[in-house]
């Protein structure tokens, strides 16, 4: 593995660190102006430098499926008259089960951040009120919590 040392300069104006990155480090690297780094600390003076993945948002649609049981008292022989009771739901639930992971993907597509914000809106009207950040973590599945412990 290649290394690189390079020293950290301050903006004489804003007071900002700048590292002027070798283009040969950028080259190998593949990154570009505009590209957002990531350091991490090695905890030993030094840092490990990693291009942020871009990431977007994709609404997939889904449907979920239930095994829910009736117990129905009817007249002896009668069976069938349990069915036309659940069928006209007059039917109390006896129970339910989640039958998971046999979701059916209905569709996907890609949507902007502001249009998924919306739709949340619509979907969820009582956070509604909430700031984005909020929505965020209670509605959508983000790119690092899908790679947490990776």
């Amino acid at each position: 593995m290649k290394t690189w040392t390079v020293d950290v300069q301050e903006d004489s104006k804003t007071g900002d660190a700048i590292i002027q990155f070798p283009p040969d480090l950028l080259e190998e690297a593949g990154w570009v102006e505009g590209d957002d780094i990531v350091w991490t600390d090695l905890g030993d003076g030094s840092y490990s430098l990693t291009k942020k993945e871009k990431t977007e948002w994709v609404m997939v649609e889904a449907l979920s499926q239930f095994k829910v049981t009736y117990m129905v008292e009817v007249p002896k022989g009668k069976a069938e008259y349990a069915l036309d009771t659940v069928a006209m739901e007059d039917a109390k639930e006896f129970s339910q089960e989640h039958l998971r992971p046999t979701d059916i993907i209905l569709n996907h597509r890609v949507v902007s951040k502001e249009e998924a914000l919306k739709l949340c809106d619509e979907r969820n009207e009582y956070g509604s009120e909430w700031d984005e950040e909020t929505k965020i973590k209670n509605f959508f599945t983000t790119w690092s919590e899908q790679n947490e412990g990776k």
